[in-house]
Order: C-alpha cells, then sequence, then structure tokens
C-alpha cells in the first residue's frame, strides 16, 4: 500500500471518477493506483502514457453501454484486473524496437493496447473477429494516434497463411484453457518465439500438448497483482526451433 497523501485526482480531467475511499486504496486516485502499481511491476509510467491509458478507460467506459466490450464495471477494479493485469505480461518478453506481437481474441484491447502504451516501439497485431469490438479498437488507435498497431476482424484460425511463424511473442487472455491458447498460437510464433499467458497460478498444462506444438515451458512467475489480492500466474512459452 501506498501512505501518502492522495494528490488532487487528475483523473477527472479525462472523465473517470476518483477511487471511493476504501482502505486499500489509502485514498489512492486512480491515476495514482496505476502508477504505483505499474511501479510494482517495474515499469515507470510518463504523464502521457498515464493519460492515453485514461483517454483508453473513458472511450472504453463510454462504449461498454451500447456494447459489451467488459463485464468489469468498477473503475478501480479496470484498472487493477484489466490494465496491471495487461502490464503484467511484460514480465514475460523484453520489448524491443520492431518486436512483433500477436494479441489473439483482443476483446475491449486487453493485453495488447496497455502494452503498446507503455512499449511504444513494438509493432501489435490484435485480432478480434466480434466486429463491434474490432471497430472499438480502431476508433482507440485513432484516438490516441498509436501507430504500428493492427486490428484484423477475423477468428485466429481464419488468419491467411502470411501470419504464421512470423511473431516474436503471442499473448492471449480469452482463452477458456491454456491448451487452447497454445493449439492457436504456437503456429503464429516463429522458433525461439514466446507465448505469453495471464492465468491462474495453479493451472497445469499437459506435457504431451506442449509437445505436440512444438512448445516447452520455460517460466512461470507466481504474482499477485498490485493493490490486491488477485493471484496470478504469467506463464511463458518458447516454440523451439
Amino acid at each position: 500500500g501506498c501512505k501518502r497523501e492522495a494528490p488532487t485526482p487528475q483523473g477527472e480531467r479525462v472523465g473517470m471518477k476518483s477511487v471511493p475511499d476504501d482502505s486499500r486504496a489509502n485514498n489512492m486516485t486512480l491515476r495514482d493506483l496505476l502508477k504505483t502499481g505499474a511501479d510494482e511491476l517495474g515499469l515507470s509510467l510518463s504523464v502521457e502514457q498515464l493519460n492515453s491509458v485514461f483517454i483508453y478507460l473513458t472511450e472504453l467506459k463510454k462504449w461498454n453501454q451500447k456494447i459489451n466490450l467488459t463485464a468489469i464495471r468498477e473503475e478501480r477494479d479496470i484498472v487493477i484486473k484489466h490494465v496491471l493485469d495487461s502490464l503484467s505480461y511484460v514480465k514475460g518478453f523484453n520489448p524491443g524496437m520492431g518486436l512483433t506481437l500477436l494479441d489473439m481474441g483482443s476483446g475491449a484491447g486487453f493485453p495488447a493496447l496497455p502494452i503498446k502504451i507503455v512499449q511504444p516501439e513494438i509493432a501489435v497485431t490484435m485480432v478480434e473477429s466480434v466486429k463491434k469490438k474490432a471497430a472499438f479498437l480502431r476508433h482507440i488507435i485513432r484516438t490516441l494516434k498509436i501507430s504500428g498497431t493492427y486490428v484484423v476482424d477475423k477468428r485466429t484460425e481464419e488468419l491467411p497463411n502470411s501470419y504464421r511463424s512470423s511473431y516474436e511473442v503471442v499473448t492471449a487472455r480469452a482463452f477458456a484453457d491454456m491448451n487452447s491458447a497454445i493449439a492457436s498460437g504456437a503456429p503464429f510464433l516463429k522458433p525461439g518465439g514466446l507465448m505469453v499467458l495471464s492465468r491462474g497460478p495453479e493451472e497445469i498444462i499437459a506435457e504431451q500438448e506442449l509437445e505436440k506444438y512444438g512448445m516447452i515451458l520455460v517460466r512461470k512467475i507466481d504474482m499477485t497483482l498490485p493493490h490486491s489480492d488477485y493471484k496470478r500466474a504469467i506463464w511463458i512459452f518458447k516454440k523451439l526451433d
């Protein structure tokens, strides 16, 4: 937790209310919650990056009234369970200039958009077959003037062959289980590429499933999301050469 006095809630400028007083939040504004949470994950967010995240969340709130983008509606929970959870994926790979990332089933843009906001040098492709959700993603890319980010409104299995073996990192949040995420994502990884998943810490993955797709488990990082008791694990799989 963070005990200092909360500064003025700048988050209000972009239409997000400041966090209600609650023992765990220690009077933090949403902006503080995000900034200190990112610090805990080893990411130092600039004022511009914080602004971008809150513009994104404000748009998410507006669109959520028309199309169902997220079941989580409480602003504090959105910051922790969506944004900070998305940022935790960065523990799984080294973002470098020109790194290519494919996000399967992007939905409202988690984890791909928060990752892109904090690591602007990477190239991101978001795959989202629901047309309205894909339209929302394009709207955010335009609104925030994000470059090097593409939206493909197809199902992952409908992607053309040119996408295969093309990406250094594949991420996914929308899959019911890890086996199906690996089965879907492995074909798109370059040899030596990584699949990074944020899942429950107690999940298991069958060795023979991994072998079938030429993948190995490199690391599992157990963690609790900042400002919460929400336990997650970052699973990092590598595609063998």
